[in-house]
């Protein structure tokens, strides 16, 4: 790598590990003070027992071109909360035939078509007050329509001069405060419709399951979660484009998209761009649509691409720009924090590696490092070697 290059190199990677521990100062502090506070307490831990959360990649085999190759992460064409709109217990959850025999509630992981009623509240709260504002209906109607019969008395009599102007008038307003009850009962029956409606939660459209919060018994109000489901059918792949790159991109480009679930490529167009930069990773958001007919492509897959579309001749190992730290024991050149064993709780280790190429948001590793291994991406300039650190997700 060039003596240029690898400046260019080394200030962009002091720059983001400055960003992150900008970003990771108040968990520090956090951690701190209660460690200082279990010392105080008489806890025989220190501080430095407190592990640090970090969040890890795993290293990659990618394939590159002439074009820069980016990470992708697919996720649903639409996903949305089913929230419940009345009030009251689960009386039943929509039955599904069970792998294992018999029936059981649908969950997570099924398919259901639009329409179909996922869950409803008891009705029968709902379904007295319906019959309430019904009875109120045919009472109002009762009413106006003895008034209606009494105006049309009084205004023949009226038309022959054998009625007064106020017996007429004293009709005519007793017909119109009837017909108002008739309106403002009608609109309770409404209501009162609505809300035995608002009973049966129902799936807006075809879509797979992703998660239920709710069994029979439970109780729920307005804005409760149901269930959250996920519109496949058409995926999305999306991923991050440096200022440098955001002239390369158009609405409906064609890109070529590869995942290491699938063994060929799949086309997508680019759907949407952000028209702003993410303030912290100073990247703009690129969403590419992608054809799922047959859900190969799954929520959570990560995925490559290059802008170009170009075919790409061969395959490098590379780690996330964010893994890379400036090596304390050589100048000039870079490590990384691997972490090493099983949970949560594992141990930070230091690597020298080579380094080779810039591929979008990934950078190549000639040395170093074998796929499969872990490295630390977030928190890797926080933590030293040997340091046990918590991986989250």
């Amino acid at each position: 790598m060039q003596l240029q290059n690898l400046k260019k190199l080394l200030e962009k990677i002091d720059l983001m590990h400055q960003n992150s521990v900008t970003q990771r100062i108040s968990a520090s502090w956090t951690l701190s003070l209660l460690a200082m506070s279990m010392v105080g307490c008489g806890q025989a831990n220190p501080a430095a027992s407190v592990p640090l959360p970090v969040h890890v990649e795993t290293v990659r085999s990618i394939s590159v071109g002439n074009g820069a190759t980016y990470s992708a992460n697919i996720v649903p064409y639409a996903q949305v909360d089913l929230a419940f709109q009345s009030s009251g217990y689960i009386e039943s959850i929509r039955q599904v035939q069970s792998p294992s025999g018999g029936r059981r509630s649908i969950d997570q992981g099924d398919w259901v078509t639009k329409g179909t009623v996922l869950a409803v509240v008891r009705q029968q709260d709902y379904l007295d007050k319906l019959q309430q504002a019904q009875a109120q209906l045919a009472r109002a109607q009762a009413e106006q329509e003895k008034a209606k019969l009494s105006f049309d008395r009084v205004s023949a009599l009226y038309a022959t001069q054998s009625a007064t102007k106020p017996d007429y008038d004293s009709a005519k307003a007793q017909l119109e405060s009837t017909t108002a009850s008739v309106s403002g009962a009608s609109a309770q029956v409404s209501e009162a419709n609505v809300a035995l409606a608002y009973c049966s939660l129902q799936a807006p459209f075809n879509g797979w399951i992703v998660k239920r919060n709710v069994d029979v018994g439970s109780f729920v109000g307005p804005a409760t979660n149901g269930f959250t489901i996920a519109d496949t059918h058409s995926v999305k792949a999306v991923f991050g484009v440096p200022d440098t790159s955001i002239g390369r991109v158009k609405l409906g480009q064609h890109l070529v998209i590869r995942t290491d679930a699938l063994s060929s490529a799949v086309d997508g167009r680019v759907s949407a761009i952000s028209p702003a930069a993410d303030p912290k990773s100073r990247v703009f958001s690129v969403e590419v649509t992608i054809l799922n007919s047959k859900n190969q492509l799954k929520s959570g897959m990560i995925a490559s691409l290059t802008l170009n579309g170009e075919q790409i001749p061969h395959a490098v190992l590379a780690v996330p720009m964010a893994a890379m730290i400036r090596d304390p024991g050589r100048a000039n050149a870079f490590a990384v924090m691997t972490a090493e064993g099983e949970g949560d709780l594992q141990h930070a280790h230091l690597r020298a590696v080579d380094v080779g190429n810039i591929y979008g948001n990934f950078i190549a590793v000639k040395d170093g490092l074998r796929v499969g291994e872990r490295v630390v991406t977030s928190g890797a300039s926080l933590v030293k070697s040997g340091d046990t650190i918590r991986v989250i997700p």
